[in-house]
């Protein structure tokens, strides 16, 4: 039995399967499909595996492949344009041409136009169509594309690179000159010349006022300032703050000119200079002065020179108006009790108003107090009442007597002879005068009447002249001295003295001392 059914078992198989399908499972369209289970694959044999690997390689190869293809590609595309991520001052140039970047930045460029801003007037654009604005390449755009690896270009799918070029654009000059011409800035009206700072009198004391810019425009250089800003892409320019395009002021408050006249006029008006004359004083100070400067109608100082010398003279010449006696008449307290007028012309105090001028101007250039007398062309024994002071030698004409003091003591005295009374032409002239010479023995001569010949000859022992050829000296041929001799026997003009008289007197006569003579 067992036999057969290894045969039947080897004939056929032990289990019908039905010829009937099986379950049928239905899935909804809203839910996804599942993938049947795979049925059980029969092992394969080692032989059978190698070809499988093969089949996957060549999928790689082929893979492989493409993709050398689309980067080989890509390579060969960006060997003539720009990375992804590219910008060039600040313009996207991703996958542009050095032509088309450069387009690119032309249109940038060439929308421009800059703000003008001048002194006094509101704000101008000029803008770059009107003065032929263009771009104009220098060949950077292309050194950038040319310096790209284009195998790198992967690297502008996740790298940024932005790239600033100096840019260069042409223009017209000759629209751009035009163009600052018709400036409001350069229009006649808005032309304001500067002013020099100047020296004014202000707060007490010599300050600068500053100078003023104005707002007159040099055309010629405000183009020149123009084409540079624009040469260099400014979008601005304030002509104000380019002070060579206006006129500029020729005195500045930095002028040393100007610091000095400030210096100068300061110590003017600190100056204080006071006169002595005897006990009395008369000072010139800072406010005086300061009225003798010449200033404008905005208080600026004018350096009149000429005017200021002139204040200084009319001053001094009022000084010695005032103080001079030289050519005045004075009242004179004689010996005999009486108070007489004599006028002096060679004696008494003469200011040398030039001297003093000068002089006068220096003190007052150099500041500061100042105490002094005035330069003086004569001088007296004293200031006050007289200046005669209390020592002179009077000559009594009336009484023809003399008398000689010292200090207010009389050291000498004598009667006299003078000039002839009845003769007017040979009198003494009442005057104030001083002794100018000495000598001894003299030889007193007339008028000449011929050759060695003169209308008297007298020779004396002393002889002190006082008033030109007028003098005292000794006279032997008279044969008395005052009274009334002198009325018809007088001299030619000269005070006669005994002898002894004129020895003593002689002996004891100083130069300059005043002579004073009166009827």
């Amino acid at each position: 039995m067992k036999k057969d059914a290894n045969s039947i078992q080897k004939g056929k198989p032990a289990v019908q399967k039905s010829a009937r399908p099986g379950k049928v499972v239905y899935v909804a369209l809203n839910e996804p499909l599942q993938p049947l289970p795979s049925p059980p694959q029969p092992k394969q044999k080692k032989k059978r595996s190698y070809k499988g690997l093969k089949i996957a390689g060549m999928a790689a190869a082929m893979t492989g492949v493409c993709a050398a293809s689309v980067y080989g590609g890509m390579t060969y595309y960006y060997s003539g344009r720009f990375f992804e991520g590219t910008t060039i001052n600040g313009i996207d140039c991703s996958g542009l041409t050095a032509y088309e970047a450069e387009e690119a930045i032309a249109a940038d460029v060439e929308d421009y136009q800059i703000e003008i801003r001048a002194r006094n007037v509101e704000p101008q654009k000029i803008s770059g169509d009107r003065i032929n604005y263009r771009y104009a390449s220098q060949g950077e755009v292309l050194k950038l594309l040319k310096e790209q690896k284009p195998y790198e270009w992967p690297t502008g799918l996740y790298q940024k690179k932005a790239y600033n070029i100096t840019t260069k654009a042409t223009f017209d000059k000759r629209k751009l000159q035009e163009e600052v011409r018709s400036l409001d800035a350069a229009k006649e009206e808005n032309q304001v010349a500067p002013e020099n700072a100047y020296v004014a009198f202000q707060n007490d004391q010599f300050e600068i006022v500053p100078e003023t810019e104005g707002s007159e425009l040099i055309l010629k250089s405000a183009y020149q300032a123009l084409s540079l800003a624009i040469t260099d892409e400014e979008s601005t320019i304030d002509l104000g703050q380019e002070p060579w395009v206006y006129e500029k002021a020729e005195l500045t408050s930095e002028s040393e000119e100007l610091q000095e006249t400030v210096e100068a006029y300061n110590n003017l008006a600190n100056a204080s200079i006071t006169y002595t004359f005897g006990d009395q004083t008369e000072t010139l100070d800072g406010n005086t002065i300061r009225s003798w400067l010449s200033f404008d109608g905005k208080g600026q100082l004018i350096n009149d020179e000429a005017s200021f010398r002139e204040h200084v003279r009319q001053y001094v010449a009022d000084i010695a108006s005032r103080y001079d006696t030289v050519g005045t008449e004075r009242p004179f307290d004689t010996t005999s009790g009486r108070t007489v007028y004599v006028y002096g012309s060679a004696y008494g105090w003469l200011i040398d108003q030039a001297a003093e001028t000068e002089q006068l101007i220096q003190d007052i250039r150099k500041g500061g107090q100042t105490t002094r007398e005035p330069i003086y062309m004569m001088t007296a024994n004293s200031h006050g009442y007289n200046d005669f002071g209390d020592t002179y030698i009077e000559v009594d004409l009336s009484f023809q007597y003399m008398y000689y003091y010292r200090d207010g003591v009389l050291i000498f005295d004598s009667p006299i002879v003078s000039g002839t009374k009845v003769d007017p032409s040979r009198a003494t002239p009442s005057g104030v005068y001083k002794l100018y010479s000495k000598s001894s023995p003299a030889v007193l001569r007339g008028p000449a009447t011929g050759p060695n010949t003169y209308e008297y000859e007298s020779h004396v022992t002393y002889w002190m002249p006082f008033n030109g050829g007028i003098g005292f000296h000794d006279a032997t041929w008279q044969p008395y001295f005052g009274g009334d001799r002198y009325v018809y026997y007088g001299s030619h003009g000269c005070i006669n003295l005994p002898y002894n008289s004129a020895a003593a007197l002689y002996q004891v006569i100083d130069y300059d001392v005043p002579i004073i003579c009166f009827y």
